[in-house]
């Protein structure tokens, strides 16, 4: 992979071309599937959580490869913030956008934006349960995280993909 320089002036070696961020009993029978086809069908190199090897820590070893993708595409879907998990790695997610500039691509699968940047309907409520013995500090990294990646203009599911062809840099 090439290596490329971030805004923060770091030397990053791209070892995969998108992190994918999704709740798994949302999306991974139909919606994942479809995406994971398309994009190995243009050699595009994606990681998915099912990638860490046995015995590597998880959060250290998201956070790597987070750091080392080109791009997130974070799909948010209905339970979503029913996942401490999700939620962390979207934390992840964000902070990476700050520090090197990543690319992040939002995808409302079957929620409203607003939804998400406000925690309100049905995904508020999810939320609402996660934060259920948590810390105010986690909380609100979980929600300043949810605001923000709300804010980034976003696809619904049925045409991002489309899309996400366009946005990936030449010679990914």
């Amino acid at each position: 992979m090439a290596s490329s320089s971030s805004s923060s002036s770091l030397a990053l070696i791209w070892l995969y071309h998108v992190f994918l961020s999704f709740r798994g009993e949302d999306v991974r029978k139909g919606f994942l599937s479809h995406i994971l086809k398309e994009f190995k069908s243009k050699g595009i190199i994606v990681f998915i959580d099912n990638e860490i090897k046995r015995g590597e820590s998880v959060g250290p070893g998201l956070v790597k490869a987070i750091r080392h993708s080109r791009v997130s595409v974070v799909s948010l879907s209905p339970n979503y913030a029913s996942s401490s998990w999700c939620l962390d790695e979207l934390v992840a997610i964000m902070k990476c956008r700050e520090e090197v500039g990543q690319t992040v691509l939002t995808i409302f699968y079957k929620v409203d934006p607003s939804d998400v940047r406000k925690q309100t309907g049905d995904f508020g409520k999810a939320f609402d349960g996660t934060c259920v013995g948590k810390t105010e500090e986690g909380k609100e990294a979980w929600r300043q995280a949810l605001n923000d990646v709300a804010g980034i203009a976003g696809y619904h599911s049925s045409n991002w993909l489309a899309h996400f062809f366009f946005i990936l840099p030449c010679g990914y």
